[in-house]
């Protein structure tokens, strides 16, 4: 499996969680505000300081976003684009964002694809600095017991979230949970959701979450070759067959060149290229 170097050293836990019971979300965010704000505003409404959510539909204008792109020095293994700002704003097709704190404020991870004057792009929204111009409806799970928070990572020297502890949790009917979790670096995206389920007693759970991969291999043999790439999970599935725990994962992605691509993962074959964030929401009878 492809492996990436990157300039610090690496943390011997490479898997990290964090426990909840599943809040239901929905809202839209209206016209005027920020996106960021918009949906930290929506989690504070339920409760919630961290989770995902999916946005569909709507616009946004201005609209800021990056790409994944090559390390410009060797402080990163893999870096940024200059920043995009489409004109006439963009229609949201499909974005996903871990939602959480960085330096004590909300904060966004958000990948997703949108609809442009010069057809469809995807990367990484810049969510303080674009604006809802039409409303966008969001669903989604909140936490209350735990969040996501933006710690300094010695592996990659990024700052990256990390599923954070804020309360105890305690059980309530039985599979009503919901797992946050970080996937480090040159671990197969599949084999560690199969890892952290296994780990907490889940036999059956939908998963939803955003991350990078260093190159894609999917089922019908196509593949992408960048190291560097931005990827959202369009369906997550973890079910047990014949005794073992299967991840199918349905993905859309963006290369390093704008290409986007879709398919279902090869299993095995598709390491972490800088962090996967996830949420994994366990269901019913898939769980103690």
């Amino acid at each position: 499996m492809r492996h990436i170097l990157h300039p610090g050293p690496a943390a011997p836990e490479r898997v990290t969680t964090a426990l909840g019971a599943p809040v239901p979300l929905r809202f839209a965010l209206e016209p005027g505000d920020a996106v960021e704000e918009a949906i930290a505003r929506g989690l504070a409404a339920s409760g919630c300081a961290g989770g995902f959510v999916s946005l569909r539909g709507g616009r946004c204008e201005p609209f800021r976003y990056v790409m994944p792109a090559a390390s410009p020095d060797a402080d990163h293994a893999a870096w940024y684009s200059a920043t995009f700002e489409p004109a006439g704003g963009v229609e949201i097709l499909r974005a996903d964002a871990i939602v959480g704190i960085r330096d004590e404020k909300p904060f966004i991870h958000c990948h997703g694809i949108w609809q442009t004057a010069d057809g469809p792009r995807m990367g990484h929204m810049l969510g303080p600095v674009s604006t809802v111009a039409e409303p966008i409806d969001v669903h989604g799970i909140g936490v209350r017991e735990a969040t996501f928070r933006g710690t300094p990572d010695r592996e990659t020297n990024f700052t990256l979230f990390e599923p954070v502890q804020a309360a105890e949790y305690r059980a309530g009917r039985p599979g009503s949970r919901a797992l946050l979790a970080k996937v480090r670096p040159n671990q197969d995206i599949g084999v560690a959701i199969e890892g952290i389920c296994s780990s907490h007693g889940i036999s059956r759970a939908k998963v939803h979450g955003i991350g990078s991969l260093n190159g894609v291999r999917f089922t019908d043999g196509s593949r992408v070759e960048s190291h560097a790439t931005e990827v959202l999970i369009r369906n997550g599935i973890v079910e047990t067959a014949g005794g073992r725990l299967q991840t199918r994962l349905v993905i859309d992605v963006v290369d390093m060149e704008g290409a986007i691509f879709s398919g279902e993962l090869v299993h095995g074959d598709n390491p972490v290229c800088v962090t996967f964030e996830l949420l994994i929401e366990v269901l019913e009878g898939g769980g103690v």
